[in-house]
C-alpha cells in the first residue's frame, strides 16, 4: 500500500517565507495606498503588532503550525475585531490590500484563488456596521 500525502496551502505557497512576504506587503499596502485609508485608520499607528498577529493567524490558517492558537487562544476573530467599526468601505480596503499582496505574494493562480474565496467570505463576516 501507498500512503498519500496531504500538502497544506501553507506548505504549497511556500510556507513561513510566503506568509511572512504576504502579510509585511499587506500592511505596507494598507499604510501606503490611499484607497485604504479607512481601514488604515481602524488600525493602530504602529502595525507590527497587527502584522505579526495576521502572520501568526494566517500561518495555522492555511495549514502550518497553529501558532495563534498556541499564543492566544481561539482567534474569535468577529469578537476581537468588534471594537473597530467595519463597514463595507473599511472591509473593501482590506480585501483590496489582501488580493494585492497575495498577487505579488503567491505566483500560482490557482492558490491565489483557493485562498482568496475564503478570505473574502471572512472579509464579509467580519462587517459590523452598514
Amino acid at each position: 500500500m501507498s500512503e498519500t500525502e496531504t500538502t497544506t496551502l501553507y506548505e504549497a505557497i511556500g510556507g513561513e517565507t510566503t506568509v511572512r512576504a504576504l502579510t509585511r506587503r499587506f500592511y505596507e499596502f494598507m499604510d501606503s495606498l490611499p484607497e485604504a485609508a479607512r481601514c488604515r485608520a481602524v488600525h493602530p499607528p504602529d502595525l507590527s503588532g497587527s502584522e505579526e498577529k495576521l502572520y501568526e493567524y494566517l500561518t495555522g490558517w492555511l495549514g502550518g503550525p497553529p501558532i495563534y492558537v498556541e499564543k492566544r487562544g481561539h482567534p474569535m476573530l468577529r469578537r476581537r475585531h468588534f471594537i473597530a467599526e467595519i463597514g463595507p468601505a473599511e472591509r473593501d480596503e482590506w480585501l483590496l490590500c489582501f488580493t494585492r499582496a497575495l498577487e505579488e505574494t503567491v505566483s500560482h493562480p490557482k492558490l491565489r484563488e483557493i485562498i482568496l474565496a475564503p478570505i473574502t467570505r471572512l472579509a464579509l463576516h467580519m462587517q459590523n456596521k452598514e
